[in-house]
């Protein structure tokens, strides 16, 4: 079936990033964007993401993993240094890669007496690691004279906060910022700059008490990965050419439910 041009995403490459999880937002966002056309880079810190690559592949995605660590201009370069070699040039990249909040292994929390090195840790994870990323791929973008950049945001510091949790939500709202920064100066270029700031996601990371927040929600669920990357995706088509510097909150209306059940 041939995809209406709206939608059709063939002769694009796409790099989603933070996509080594079955369960994540960035594997099912590859598997979207990648059922629109695309070829798709997914990149994660562990060997698990050839995994997922090798799914993508047996869904008839033309699909590639790199193991990557992205939370510093070393390893930033050092990837697109990869890319380059391999000649992949992303005109469509999706900066997923970050910690969940609260509660994610190793993830630094804490209130306004956390330690300095913890706040540098989550902000450099969460909103530095998708500076540097573009900074990386920004250039091919404007070359070819069109490019999509999503950044997964987080209604936590976007929209909301959770308690003890400050550098996450500093960060996240970073995102914002940065997006809406990011799609006034490129727009000329022909790149849109989007985000979208998901609430309780039912992901393999999800906590219990997370997920019985999710029931509390006016949709009375969490959400889903698929209904996350639907978002996304929709974002990184042409028929999105003239959205730009939004965020688009998934969240089951939670943000504006002025009570709970």
């Amino acid at each position: 079936m041939t995809l209406p041009v709206a939608w059709n995403l063939a002769g694009r490459t796409a790099l989603v990033s933070g996509a080594g999880s079955p369960s994540g937002i960035g594997f099912a966002s590859a598997r979207a964007i990648g059922s629109l056309g695309a070829r798709v880079v997914i990149t994660a810190t562990t060997v698990r993401v050839h995994d997922r690559a090798e799914e993508l592949r047996t869904l008839g995605i033309d699909a590639t993993g790199f193991v990557a660590r992205l939370d510093s201009e070393t390893h930033a370069a050092a990837l697109a240094e990869r890319l380059a070699a391999a000649s992949i040039v992303p005109e469509i990249l999706v900066n997923n890669a970050g910690m969940v909040s609260v509660g994610d292994e190793g993830m630094p929390s804490g209130d306004a007496t956390m330690p300095v090195a913890d706040w540098e840790r989550g902000v450099a994870v969460n909103l530095t690691s998708a500076f540097l990323l573009t900074r990386e791929l920004i250039a091919g973008m404007r070359a070819a004279g069109w490019g999509r950049v999503v950044n997964v945001s987080s209604v936590t510091g976007a929209v909301m906060a959770a308690r003890a949790d400050v550098a996450y939500a500093a960060a996240k709202a970073g995102m914002v910022g940065l997006t809406r920064a990011l799609a006034v100066d490129e727009a000329a270029a022909g790149i849109t700059v989007n985000a979208v700031a998901p609430g309780w996601i039912a992901t393999g990371s999800q906590l219990a008490s997370e997920a019985a927040e999710g029931l509390r929600v006016p949709i009375g669920r969490s959400g889903t990965a698929e209904e996350v990357a639907a978002a996304i995706a929709w974002l990184v088509t042409p028929g999105a050419s003239y959205v730009t510097g939004q965020v688009i909150v998934v969240d089951g209306g939670n943000s504006v439910a002025e009570e709970r059940s």
